[in-house]
């Protein structure tokens, strides 16, 4: 199933950089969602696997920035 996102979510992908979910895969139960991402650095558009997307900081939510709550974003790829 895909899911258009309207509008684009703000994320960041692991081992790519910043960007915008455009969209949303679900293969089902026995696979990742899948997040069809634009990043802002190089306008590239990759389908990032759910454990490489990590949500940004959000101030109003309560959502640190994931270096402050003791998240390597470089050492999670690994």
């Amino acid at each position: 199933m895909f899911t258009q996102l309207n509008p684009p979510i703000p994320l960041h992908v692991l081992g790519k950089g910043e960007g915008y979910a455009l969209g949303l895969i679900d293969y089902g139960q026995e696979h990742n969602l899948i997040w069809v991402t634009a990043i802002n650095a190089t306008g590239e558009v990759w389908c990032a696997p759910n454990p490489t997307v990590r949500l940004g900081k959000n101030w109003t939510m309560g959502r640190p920035e994931a270096a402050a709550i003791g998240i390597d974003k470089q050492a999670a790829l690994s």
